[in-house]
């Protein structure tokens, strides 16, 4: 397959370690909880709301505000749900950071121009972005947010690649969702790069993969081998 010249990644759970942050921020709010449990109810709510913010049938604010209620059980107004949530990103902030291979990855590709597709606020994500210093290593960040369409929309990546000036047969992208990231890619004629961390692959998600060409990794440090030989400067 030929090389390609631009990488484009998604952040969450990819470069950046959200769900390491977002359970040990969880925890320090929910003393004499317990911690997996917790996180994982915060986890369905989420998975169940967040798309409903990426549909458009609720704002930024509101998502947060339905799942905080759901979660916590509890009547309370907005300004009680806001300051809880408020508590847990500063807790979570306290444990942001890039998973370890993030930055050998982007080392071992800087002959590459680099940039982000993400499904979020483009004001919260570029927070993120800021505190790790990612915003040094991209030339563009693509959010959902602010383009109007979440991945799997094709137009979402179109918008990447009409960005960085690119063909999407010239571009990878990389995520840790097969479907929604990697396949969503593949289908709008981009290299679709699948990050399973966690080992999750069923032999269905194998399956599929291969059906639409995606390439599964484990970690970040065998995608630059994956992608090609650098150019010699």
């Amino acid at each position: 397959m030929n090389r390609v010249d631009v990488v484009l990644f998604d952040l969450d759970d990819t470069l950046f370690a959200t769900t390491p942050a977002s359970a040990a921020g969880l925890a320090e709010l929910m003393e004499g909880a317990d911690p997996a449990t917790a996180y994982t109810r915060w986890r369905e709510l989420e998975d169940a709301h967040y798309p409903r913010y990426l549909r458009g049938e609720l704002d930024f604010v509101e998502q947060r505000r339905v799942r905080t209620r759901a979660f916590l059980g509890a009547e309370l107004d907005d300004g009680q749900v806001d300051r809880w949530f408020e508590g847990y990103v500063a807790a979570s902030q306290r444990h942001w950071a890039l998973y370890d291979d993030a930055i050998p990855c982007l080392d071992a590709l800087h002959d590459r121009r680099i940039g982000l597709i993400t499904n979020g606020d483009p004001v919260y994500q570029s927070s993120k972005i800021a505190a790790v210093g990612l915003d040094a290593r991209i030339e563009h960040l693509v959010a959902s947010g602010e383009v109007g369409y979440a991945k799997p929309d094709p137009r979402i990546f179109a918008a990447a690649c009409a960005l960085f000036e690119v063909e999407p047969d010239g571009a990878a992208y990389v995520g840790d969702r097969l479907r929604t990231d990697a396949i969503g890619a593949a289908e709008a004629g981009l290299r679709g790069v699948w990050l399973d961390r966690d080992d999750r692959a069923t032999a269905a998600d194998r399956a599929d993969a291969d059906a639409a060409g995606v390439a599964v990794i484990r970690a970040l440090a065998e995608l630059p081998g994956l992608l090609g030989a650098a150019r010699a400067d």
